[in-house]
């Protein structure tokens, strides 16, 4: 199908897209990989006015160390990400998730940015975001401000961030020796969108686990930290991976669909979160 009619802008700052956005007001809408909003326009879910395109923005694409975290800029592609020494060593929970997100079309175009401003119930990249310990940086008309992760994905495609608002920055803590971090998902055949995905990050010490944890994306409206398993397994040795993973999703409101009804979610949560942690507990050695 063909979209709407709409007035096209490439601002060349952040402060410029922010500008717009406030000046076309809810007839307005970012783009970046165009993977989520693009679809919608054409199915004519989504009749934005105006298309504001920050995809082609350097100031918002970049993976540095800044201090004890990593920095990504917003319009990081998906492939950087995921092909990323720096990523791969200092939040590989993140690369992981990365590296399968949908084909290699779009994770060369796609963006961290969109995908969780999107915030799909079944996209890889906020269960990482969790488990990483991961803050948000938004910049609005009344300035910047910095939200935690677990905060930030509220519902299904809801989040934090305002209309008027851009994601610009996602920071994580660096990943500490003695650290190991796993995202695996059972996807779907034909989106590869995941219709359980879980991230694990673990630390070992004389052989005890400890700051585990576990978060899900797929299983619910939202992303979210399963503190069960967590609690379950922290200052345990890894023979408590199989009871702390029979514990997984179970305060969770599990999705249903024609491919994978609740009971389905629920058995693939409990054996995906026990794979995650033994994967994760191997790489934390």
């Amino acid at each position: 199908m063909i979209p709407s009619s709409f007035d096209y802008h490439r601002p060349a700052s952040v402060d410029e897209a922010l500008g717009l956005l406030q000046e076309h007001g809810d007839d307005a809408k970012l783009l970046a990989g165009g993977h989520s909003l693009l679809p919608a326009m054409k199915l004519r879910l989504s009749a934005p006015g105006h298309l504001i395109d920050i995809g082609a923005l350097g100031d918002l694409n970049y993976i540095k160390e800044d201090g004890d975290h990593l920095a990504i800029g917003a319009t990081t592609t998906h492939y950087q990400i995921e092909s990323s020494d720096l990523v791969q060593a200092k939040a590989s929970v993140l690369a992981q998730a990365a590296a399968v997100i949908g084909d290699p079309q779009v994770r060369n175009v796609g963006t961290i940015g969109g995908s969780i401003a999107h915030a799909d119930p079944a996209a890889d990249y906020p269960a990482a975001l969790l488990a990483a310990d991961a803050t948000i940086q938004l910049k609005g008309p009344d300035g910047e401000r910095s939200i935690d992760a677990v905060d930030f994905f509220i519902d299904l495609y809801l989040t934090s961030l305002q209309a008027d608002e851009i994601i610009t920055e996602v920071r994580l803590p660096a990943q500490a020796s003695g650290r190991g971090g796993v995202y695996l998902k059972f996807p779907h055949p034909a989106s590869r969108f995941a219709v359980v995905g879980v991230a694990a990050v673990v630390s070992v010490d004389g052989g005890s686990c400890s700051n585990v944890r576990v978060a899900f994306n797929g299983v619910a409206n939202a992303a979210f930290r399963d503190s069960a398993v967590e609690n379950a397994l922290n200052g345990q040795t890894a023979d408590a991976i199989s009871a702390a993973g029979d514990l997984a999703a179970d305060s969770a409101e599990i999705l249903s669909d024609n491919f994978a009804g609740e009971d389905y979610r629920k058995h693939l949560a409990k054996v995906y979160a026990k794979r995650a942690l033994v994967q994760a507990v191997q790489a934390a050695q």
